[in-house]
């Protein structure tokens, strides 16, 4: 999802063209994508995310996929790099790449830069180089200026995270009509969601379809050059305060950090 951001609204401004996308996959979210019980903060990881299981994650590889063909219909290559865990096993991993591979991606690859640090990250950077010579031919999702603040989002949720449709709530459809007579409706727009779900509802994992996105708002950042809408229930991140708590850390005398706590 942010790299739909990244595309429809920098790469339109910026004239930017990619040479390769980079999809980051664990076993573990796949896993969990196939249907494996939740995880939650502070409390032991359940068996079935230590312990091979080729099954759940070939099932949760279906997100993978749809990820995969999102970053593709920009008319880039993709690669995916496996982020290794120690609990994964060789076999996982031939899993991932398997069904990544038949997505449409250049190639899977394993890397073990957190054990290894950068010579654990040496087959994956190869294998970018490579793909990134690649031939592409770079689009965007929509016409921002031939489509309204309404059509751009049903594009985005309907091709990208695979619904039927958005539902604007009484107050964005009030927002949109004053944004689209102000002269801004010709902006790019981008949808701001869950992390934990192609959809709107973080519940809904794997390849969900047919599901309507309910978008509660609609707000413009008109020097940054688009509008973002609010779906369901997220929060957005809060701005500094005056006084941020960067200015109170220091490296002391000794080489010692103060101020962190």
């Amino acid at each position: 999802m942010g790299g739909e951001r990244f595309f429809n609204i920098k790469c339109r401004s910026s004239g930017l063209v990619p040479d390769v996308v980079v999809i980051v996959a664990t076993v573990r979210a796949l896993k969990l994508h196939g249907g494996g019980p939740d995880v939650t903060p502070g409390v032991s990881l359940p068996d079935v995310y230590l312990q091979e299981d080729t099954e759940l994650l070939r099932k949760g590889c279906a997100n993978l996929a749809k990820h995969i063909e999102n970053a593709k219909s920009y008319g880039l290559p993709v690669v995916v790099a496996i982020n290794k865990f120690v609990s994964d096993t060789d076999a996982e991993h031939a899993v991932i790449r398997e069904e990544a591979i038949k997505a449409g991606a250049e190639d899977a690859i394993v890397s073990n830069h957190w054990a290894e640090g950068g010579s654990g990250a040496v087959k994956l950077a190869e294998g970018v180089i490579k793909a990134s010579q690649s031939s592409r031919d770079f689009k965007l999702l929509y016409s921002a200026e031939d489509n309204s603040v309404e059509d751009k989002l049903n594009i985005i949720a309907r091709q990208m995270y695979g619904a039927e449709k958005i539902e604007l709530s009484e107050l964005a459809k009030s927002k949109v009509e004053t944004y689209t007579r102000q002269g801004f409706g010709n902006l790019p727009i981008c949808v701001a969601k869950t992390q934990y779900s192609l959809s709107h509802d973080p519940a809904l994992k794997g390849r969900p379809s047919g599901f309507t996105v309910p978008i509660r708002d609609v707000r413009a950042s008109v020097g940054a050059g688009y509008l973002y809408a609010l779906a369901a229930e997220i929060m957005t991140i809060p701005g500094l305060p005056t006084h941020s708590g960067f200015m109170d850390v220091e490296v002391n005398e000794d080489g010692e950090i103060d101020g962190l706590f």
